[in-house]
């Protein structure tokens, strides 16, 4: 132990107070969301989706019973699994964020009500825990894999969020006892720790931004140096300790692949991206850059969506992405949302809101229904009519998952530094921002997804020299998805367009943004035209289940043809070199899209494989995210271009 005390007490000393964070993230508190395409999403979310959350949470299943149980000490058992109380934490995060968006008064009272419960259930020394409080309480801490420091972790970011949101302490204040009780016990010169389901790394480090200690950052920067030393112990490392299940083959900054259960890897690379920035770990920094190029290159999903097997819900070799039989947990997209986010953070670079952008609006939303009540765990690529949305799930890390993800929406489309302003997703919303002395006041308007057209309003208090950073999306400028495992079938790339109070004006591209760097005052207009067309897509020779096959995406959205637009089949049409596209507004369930149709070949197939008929049919395909709300019924992402390939095993 005092070998390894000593070298991280060496690290964080050189590193202490050396921040390399190039970009901070504009709060969701700051930012109000008026968008077209994601206000209604996050109005349902506050309305329907919270609702159901709550109603399994403490209606249908046992899991805020398990802290009145702890409350009333009198020797109840645990009922659930031992991970439930992060769903309770997960749920009062979304309703935080829903309470700053939606001003839902009834929302607000009863998170109030959960957070007294919770409180109520922390132990004098600050644990707090149902499934080991109910239980054996003597072996707390002795199993690194029964995800204590995982439900602690969501605890530490639903407290933070809360507090954000509304001002409130006494959840953040059982937040910083739990925090301190296991800083008691681990860190250089204590006990070992290696968290089994990695969370709280990132959680620390929000626990530090909210309150300015140190030692929350230092205790995260330490828990990431625990990793690799095979000092882990509990039964998941017995079962997976060879393969890379949990991340701890190797130290972090020696780690160059992807490996192990998806999610674990996004919530710990989320947390190494932080703390990089914030230390200036250049050691972590090039570990990330490494892993982030393997996921993106070689393991990613063209929807955004990682971690392909079911059998470790996660990685297994390069190029296996198989379609059907795609595991794509929900929360794994919307973990590649967070670290993308840090990394987009940690450099400066666009690439980063192209794959987050890629993963929001596909990947991930896809795991929310357009009625807002009904999810998917997994999110595969092509049906044969076996998948379903679900309105819960034993293990329900989904929902709320999701839940929060949509409800905090304005985390991530702006973010700025001293002396400029970044705008990373367009979406309809307003903020006001500090730059020195003065303050910005953004108001941007746009239809996008389904449309190209954005109008930035920019209002300094004063007249403001800064940098204006926008950026121009990978797909708008050629490039599918950044390493080249997706790539565009044509080359027709329209130009960007930009004006400046009405007058077209060209820009220096830096980074992936267009920048405009000038003094601004009242009254300046910025709009941005980004042309959206239907493009074809290919992937790399190496990933076989999609050699021979094409997919579409216009815009960020990438589409997949569904039986319930077209006849109740989806399995038997190919997509000729030669086949025009042509966009149409469309409804689904409700849900006003961008639909796209064409003529293609029909093909009925007997049960021998022969084809027997062949016809032109008009096809629609629908944007992805919305499929499989009309019911259980066929669907493709990519679309064969040959008769040959059209049973291929997919």
């Amino acid at each position: 132990m005092a070998l390894i005390a000593f070298t991280f007490l060496a690290i964080a000393s050189t590193f202490a107070q050396k921040s390399i964070q190039q970009l901070e993230p504009v709060n969701f508190s700051q930012v109000l969301i008026d968008d077209e395409f994601w206000k209604p999403k996050m109005d349902k979310v506050a309305t329907t989706s919270l609702l159901a959350c709550i109603y399994q949470t403490e209606t249908a299943t046992p899991r805020i019973r398990n802290f009145e149980k702890v409350a009333r000490k009198k020797g109840e058992k645990h009922e659930g699994i031992f991970y439930d109380d992060s769903d309770v934490f997960k749920a009062l995060e979304a309703m935080a964020y829903s309470i700053r968006s939606h001003r839902d008064s009834s929302l607000e009272r009863k998170a109030d009500e959960w957070i007294d419960k919770i409180a109520s259930a922390q132990q004098p020394d600050g644990y707090l825990n149902t499934y080991y409080t109910l239980g054996d309480i003597s072996t707390r801490w002795t199993d690194m894999s029964m995800h204590e420091d995982y439900n602690g972790g969501h605890m530490l970011e639903a407290a933070v969020a809360y507090f954000e949101a509304t001002g409130k302490r006494k959840f953040l204040e059982v937040a910083i006892r739990w925090a301190d009780h296991f800083d008691s016990l681990f860190g250089p010169g204590k006990r070992h720790w290696v968290t089994g389901h990695e969370e709280l790394e990132l959680a620390l480090v929000k626990l530090y931004q909210a309150t300015g200690n140190r030692k929350y950052l230092d205790l995260s920067h330490w828990l990431l140096e625990e990793r690799g030393h095979g000092l882990a112990k509990g039964y998941t490392w017995t079962d997976w300790k060879d393969t890379g299940y949990a991340q701890d083959l190797v130290p972090v900054r020696d780690q160059k692949e992807i490996t192990g259960h998806a999610v674990r890897a996004m919530y710990l690379y989320t947390g190494v991206a932080d703390v990089a920035a914030l230390t200036g770990d250049t050691g972590y920094v090039n570990a990330m850059r490494t892993v982030w190029q393997d996921v993106v290159h070689r393991n990613m999903y063209i929807t955004g969506g990682i971690g392909s097997a079911g059998s470790n819900e996660g990685f297994t070799t390069d190029y296996d992405l198989p379609n059907e039989q795609a595991y794509c947990e929900t929360c794994a997209s919307v973990g590649m949302v967070f670290w993308n986010q840090r990394m987009n953070s940690l450099t400066g670079e666009a690439e980063y809101i192209d794959v987050l952008e890629r993963s929001l609006y596909n990947g991930a939303l896809d795991g929310l229904s357009l009625s807002g009540d009904k999810f998917f765990y997994g999110n595969p690529l092509a049906s044969r009519g076996q998948h379903n949305r679900r309105e819960w799930f034993g293990t329900a890390c989904c929902p709320a998952n999701i839940a929060r993800l949509v409800a905090s929406l304005g985390n991530y489309v702006y973010a700025h530094s001293s002396d400029g302003i970044w705008v990373n997703l367009y979406a309809g919303s307003q903020t006001v921002i500090p730059i020195g002395k003065n303050k910005v006041d953004l108001k941007m308007q746009t239809r996008y997804p389904y449309d190209g057209q954005v109008s930035i309003s920019i209002d300094p208090s004063n007249k403001t020299k800064m940098a204006l950073h926008m950026r121009i999306p990978g797909w708008a400028r050629g490039i599918a998805a950044p390493g080249g495992l997706y790539n565009f079938a044509d080359k027709n790339d329209p130009p960007v367009k930009m004006t400046l109070n009405g007058k077209p004006i060209n820009v220096v591209m830096e980074k992936g943004y267009a920048v405009l760097d000038r003094e601004w005052k009242k009254g300046d207009k910025i709009e941005l035209l980004i042309p959206m067309s239907v493009r074809k897509v290919t992937s790399r020779p190496e990933l076989k289940q999609n050699n021979d096959r094409v997919a579409l995406q216009r815009g960020p959205l990438v589409y997949c043809v569904e039986g319930a637009d077209n006849g109740g089949l989806a399995w038997n049409l190919i997509v000729p070199d030669g086949a025009k596209f042509n966009e149409i507004t469309s409804d689904v369930a409700g849900e006003k899209v961008t639909a796209i149709e064409a003529d293609l070949p029909i093909f009925k197939i007997n049960s021998t494989g022969n084809t027997v008929t062949t016809e032109n049919k008009r096809i629609r395909a629908i944007p992805y995210y919305a499929w499989c709300n009309r019911g259980s019924n066929s669907m493709q992402v990519w679309l064969p271009v040959k008769i040959n390939d059209l049973k291929i095993n997919y």
